[in-house]
């Protein structure tokens, strides 16, 4: 399973809070549109969607996908 798959399942899996505040971290973080975000990590050559998170978000995240088993 590539990447982009494995960041698509999994914010399609969480709550749309939880979602929104992973796509509003990646966005702030690198200066770009909530949109930009969320195509960047669904695109086929995303990296895993923890590489674009910083603290605390991306702990969280982490911590989430071992719960939903959406860790590869």
């Amino acid at each position: 399973m590539m990447n982009s798959e494995i960041n698509k399942g999994f914010l399609d899996a969480v709550h749309q809070k939880v979602r929104a505040r992973i796509i509003e971290s990646i966005a702030e973080h690198y200066g770009i549109t909530q949109g930009q975000a969320y195509d960047e990590v669904t695109n086929p050559e995303a990296e895993h969607l923890l590489d674009y998170l910083t603290e605390p978000v991306r702990t969280a995240t982490g911590v989430l996908m071992l719960k939903t088993r959406m860790v590869r």
